[in-house]
């Protein structure tokens, strides 16, 4: 999806809050926020580019200011641990279920709540739980993705924050209990924000339930540019029989793609209004969406 009016204030209240995360120094602040603010893409000079590619700049600038190539990694390993301690939890949900693949995918889609540079607060992981228990994916939505899942051989499972891939883990057992593909998990090639990278995927012991993959990109894009991708990772794209997209990085990053629909299921949360719009969906409902 290219970047909408919305997305603006949007990734301008982003960055502000990732700055804030690493400096209380107002004069810093304020020169980085400067700088963000020439963005051609902000300052609404480039509509032909998505959120993700907008955000790899603001990225360049806060990598460029503190001299780390991971600047949120702190933030992404307290995060990582808080959803771990949930794990026990989740399982239990799972397994106590009437149906486990319904609950763990309503917790996996719940798990993209999880998202630090977006909250100015930290984030009261438990109540992702509550929230499970009240807003369910729609039945026919999650019928159609059981039936794909049940002819697919292989699984191409792109992953988005860290926090948010313990849920994503708990899916992916589920799914192996069940179906038993082969189970590829995809993770940023370079760090990108609080997005899950090789180091935040091994952490929570996702390389014992999937081969855990970089996309190859090497910029800092909270996103899946299929043209930025290693050739690995396309040929993924091409040969799985299925492709799970979690969060909005991917699916802005992917709406382009429509030869390549009918093989994603996009799982995420209408957490903006042109999300709301584009999938006919209230705010914050989760959303599993299948193309055919």
């Amino acid at each position: 999806m290219l970047l909408k009016p919305d997305c603006i204030p949007c990734i301008l209240k982003m960055a502000t809050s990732s700055i804030k995360k690493l400096t209380a120094d107002e004069e810093v602040i304020k020169q980085l926020m400067t700088r963000v603010l020439q963005i051609p893409a902000l300052r609404g000079l480039n509509w032909g580019i998505t959120s993700p590619e907008a955000i790899e700049t603001v990225m360049d600038i806060i990598m460029e200011e503190f001299h780390t190539l991971d600047p949120f990694r702190s933030l992404k390993q307290e995060q990582n641990a808080k959803a771990l301690e949930l794990y026990p939890k989740l399982k239990q949900l799972v397994e106590q279920s009437d149906d486990p693949l319904f609950c763990a995918v309503n917790l996996a889609i719940m798990g993209n709540s999880i998202d630090l540079m977006i909250s100015d607060r930290s984030i009261d992981v438990e109540n992702v739980l509550e929230q499970q228990l009240k807003d369910q994916v729609a039945e026919k939505h999650f019928r159609a993705f059981r039936e794909k899942l049940g002819k697919a051989g292989s699984l191409l499972y792109l992953g988005d924050n860290a926090g948010e891939i313990v849920f994503d883990k708990v899916l992916i057992e589920t799914i192996n209990a069940l179906y038993a593909p082969r189970v590829f998990f995809v993770v940023r090639g370079v760090p990108a924000l609080n997005d899950v990278t090789i180091t935040e995927a091994l952490e929570v012991g996702m390389d014992r339930v999937a081969t855990v993959i970089s996309n190859g990109m090497k910029q800092p894009v909270p996103g899946t540019v299929l043209s930025r991708c290693s050739s690995e990772l396309r040929e993924l794209f091409q040969n799985c029989d299925l492709i799970i997209s979690k969060g909005g990085g991917n699916f802005d990053s992917l709406e382009g793609e429509k030869d390549h629909f009918r093989k994603i299921t996009f799982m995420l949360l209408a957490k903006c209004p042109p999300y709301s719009e584009y999938f006919k969906a209230q705010m914050y409902q989760p959303l599993l969406a299948n193309f055919f």
